[in-house]
């Protein structure tokens, strides 16, 4: 038996026993750091924090919480999402997440269907939801973390219910540690409804410490590490990097706001931050825009050829010739050094997942000097499935499979998985289950190659897939990918042209880069609505467009485009919750619009 093997058959079994462990090893060492409400940092050791946990466990207990009963939360990331979701998987409950942007009829069937029994908002807003679409009696009690609703419990009278019952029951919640199992529900996560119902992920405490067990054997993170912590722990990436911190005993700098990231990175100096790849999309546009003309802008120029032509060298691990290494070392002081500060100064990597993360974005950071592995999984996976470790990353893949999972590829490309991290099933759901869940196999929908050595090369989505009318199919994710990172005003993107002659794109523009192009242009003043029409920024989307055109095959080139006013939402039906496009929702909602993007003779 080998170390890894052994580290996944003695792992602890509940998230409790794994917290227990962590605490009992380090602590006095700092678990996390959160800013108070006058913007100070301020921290909470792994003693604290098992402190406060404890109380909040036993204040939900106090409430009548049983084993495996829901507790749903509706709330941005924050110290206190953290500390009430261990609070309840401690306790024996189970977290229901609701991203706090869930609106009407999808908001109702998640509170309603997981029969949650004590519902936890961030804010009066999020109360308001629950009363208005949960019935009469479903609840035991309702908490808002900012307080002052009516009829709620603030996070401080329910940890002074939970010191009260804790006198009266010393042992209640080691008592509730003791007789949680592996198999015990610890989570339900609704996925995103792209094209139907949200199902609910049911996933274990025995799925949640694989993954922080799997992730250690790795030692891609070490203990004294401090992560930049803002993904919505709604989703299921933000739970799984929950569960890994509880097994290695990093510190966390946590901040779910994202108006908060470039500051906050400035103000902890995190040494790694996991993310989604539209805030590195993001970043590189920001930064790509701030020097698009002058003198900044060659200097950016022949740094980032002299970090391309590096990469080679890097990435085997050879020593740099002398000139490139000098040429390296100024175009680093100049440019990526600047890059680097603006992100804490201490980065060693980033993290990304989600979504696939466009190799020309990931490959412009490492020119800089900045790694992002990328790593794949899904809510059926309890996120992570495989991963590449930022010291040997592999352009284009999402890594090996993590230590005890499988993958396969089907006769058809769909990648299946198997392991430790597949979820029990969908609640109350056991047809939709069956159909996804194949003796032990998972069945992504996703369409993958495998390399000689394991790595994963995730190609398509089945369901997405798009055919032209002259019999081509398109992966819109490659299409949108192209232009996100070869856009610099690009906000999001859709690719339509299902059933058409050539693909077409939906787009809409971050209003900050409008804003700075308008000044740069000297059309200070001008509405959004204005200056995207302009004669000159549509020439310089056309000329971004011409670049991320000659990434794509020759059928899968955008030939048109339109610019929408307003950004998609979950309110307009664009998005879902989490920030995925509901394709068929938005081919429908602008249907005028994608038809006005094609002549008659096109569809002849």
């Amino acid at each position: 038996m080998t170390n890894i093997q052994r580290m996944l058959d003695e792992r602890p079994p509940t998230v409790g026993a794994m917290f227990s462990e962590r605490v009992a090893a380090t602590p006095n060492q700092e678990a996390f750091r959160h800013p108070d409400r006058d913007e100070n940092w301020i921290s909470l050791t792994w003693q604290e924090t098992k402190d406060v946990v404890w109380e909040i466990g036993a204040g939900l207990l106090s409430l009548g919480l049983q084993p495996e009963e829901r507790v749903a939360i509706a709330s941005n990331t924050r110290i206190e999402w953290v500390l009430m979701d261990l609070a309840i998987n401690c306790a024996g409950g189970a977290t229901t997440t609701v991203y706090p942007n869930t609106q009407g009829e999808d908001f109702t069937h998640i509170v309603t269907h997981s029969e949650s029994v004590i519902f936890v908002g961030e804010d009066a807003e999020q109360v308001a939801k629950a009363r208005k679409s949960l019935p009469e009696g479903q609840l035991k009690g309702i908490v808002e973390f900012e307080g002052g609703s009516e009829g709620t419990l603030s996070m401080d009278a329910l940890r002074e219910r939970g010191r009260a019952h804790l006198a009266e029951h010393p042992s209640a919640m080691d008592d509730a540690v003791a007789g949680t199992t592996s198999d015990s529900l610890a989570t339900l996560i609704y996925t995103s409804g792209t094209t139907g119902r949200p199902k609910g992920v049911e996933l274990t405490h025995g799925n949640w410490t694989y993954e922080g067990v799997a992730v250690d054997a790795l030692g891609i993170i070490g203990p004294h590490s401090l992560q930049y912590f803002w993904l919505p722990l709604s989703h299921v990436f933000g739970k799984a990097v929950s569960m890994i911190q509880l097994r290695i005993g990093f510190a966390s700098a946590i901040d779910g706001r994202l108006d908060k990231i470039v500051p906050g990175l400035g103000a902890t100096n995190p040494s790694f931050m996991c993310g989604a790849p539209r805030i590195f999309e993001k970043v590189r546009n920001a930064v790509k825009a701030s020097s698009a003309t002058g003198v900044k802008a060659r200097i950016a120029r022949w740094a980032f050829a002299v970090g391309r032509a590096s990469r080679p060298y890097r990435l085997q691990g050879r020593p740099l010739p002398p000139a490139m290494r000098l040429a390296y070392a100024i175009a680093d002081r100049l440019v990526f050094s600047k890059l680097k500060a603006r992100m804490g100064g201490n980065i060693e990597f980033f993290i990304s997942g989600s979504a696939k993360l466009s190799s020309q974005v990931q490959e412009w950071f490492y020119s800089a000097g900045i790694v992002i592995a990328e790593g794949y999984g899904s809510t059926e996976t309890s996120a992570v499935a495989t991963v590449n470790e930022p010291t040997k990353p592999r352009f284009g893949t999402v890594g090996p499979a993590l230590p005890g999972t499988e993958l396969r590829i089907a006769d058809d490309g769909e990648v299946l998985i198997k392991g430790p991290g597949v979820m029990r099933g969908y609640h109350r759901d056991p047809e939709q289950t069956a159909q996804v869940l194949v003796d032990g196999w998972y069945h992504t929908g996703d369409i993958g190659e495998l390399d000689a050595d394991g790595y994963l090369r995730i190609t398509d989505r089945k369901t997405d897939m798009m055919k032209t009318s002259g019999g081509k199919y398109v992966a819109p994710q490659k299409v949108e990918g192209a232009l996100a990172a070869n856009i610099p005003y690009a906000s999001q993107v859709v690719a339509m042209g299902d059933g058409r002659k050539y693909v077409s794109a939906l787009l809409t523009l971050d209003p900050a880069a409008v804003e700075a192009w308008a000044q740069r242009h000297g059309k200070e003043g001008m509405a959004y609505a204005e200056v995207t029409q302009l004669p000159e920024m549509r020439a310089s989307i056309g000329r971004h467009l011409g670049v991320a055109n000659a990434r794509l095959e020759r059928w899968e080139t955008v030939k048109r485009y339109a610019i929408l006013d307003h950004e998609l939402s979950v309110e307009d039906g664009g998005v879902t919750a989490n920030m995925k496009l509901r394709r068929k929702n938005i081919a429908a909602t602008y249907a005028d619009l994608v038809d006005s993007l094609y002549d008659a003779e096109d569809d002849d």
